[in-house]
């Protein structure tokens, strides 16, 4: 085969081997797996575009999932809960320097919060940074205009679990003590893919 031929293929499988996607993409890697995200700009620009600046920071090297709802703590027409990470138990001392990100509801999005849903985790509306939780199960809850809301307004999702869905829910099965893990699940590195 000559040589030519020979690096063709060559180009050919390594690109088919590259997969290319419309959003951008990220990936968790935890004590117990990857979590692949994909993020969604076009519907949730401002939300995304701080997440990913966070990101490419590297502020969420060693950071951790802390916060966990489950069936026992959540209201059982909700079921299912979430788990919340970010740098507020690793590097609290960033996140009081860090601004707040201009609230995106999900009325102006059109992004539920439906099962594998990634959200900005806020006090009150424009509060968001760093701060995140996965839905595991359908949370209407935490949209904008649900009825539970305390203030209307809901929480800003801007993207969902690609791949890895049952490594959330490994994560939310971990001891809890109230809404806290007994013990908090590292998050070694959030990367773009």
């Amino acid at each position: 085969m000559n040589r030519f031929v020979l690096t063709v293929l060559v180009v050919f499988f390594i690109s088919c081997n590259h997969l290319v996607y419309k959003n951008p993409h990220v990936l968790l890697t935890t004590d117990y797996g990857e979590i692949e995200v994909e993020l969604f700009p076009d519907k949730a620009p401002k939300s995304v575009a701080a997440f990913l600046l966070y990101v490419d920071s590297g502020y969420y090297k060693n950071s951790s999932f802390y916060r966990v709802l489950s069936n026992e703590n959540v209201p059982s027409e909700y079921n299912s809960g979430l788990i919340q990470g970010g740098i507020f138990k690793t590097n609290s001392s960033l996140l009081l320097k860090i601004p707040g990100i201009e609230h995106e509801t999900t009325r102006q999005t059109n992004l539920l919060h439906v099962s594998g849903t990634v959200s900005l985790a806020r006090t009150t509306p424009g509060s968001a940074s760093t701060e995140f939780f996965i839905c595991v199960g359908d949370q209407p809850q935490f949209d904008s205009n649900a009825s539970t809301s305390v203030d209307g307004v809901g929480f800003a999702a801007f993207g969902k679990v690609f791949k890895g869905m049952y490594i959330v829910r490994k994560i939310q099965n971990n001891p809890s003590l109230g809404d806290s893990f007994k013990r908090d699940i590292k998050i070694t590195t959030i990367e773009r893919l």
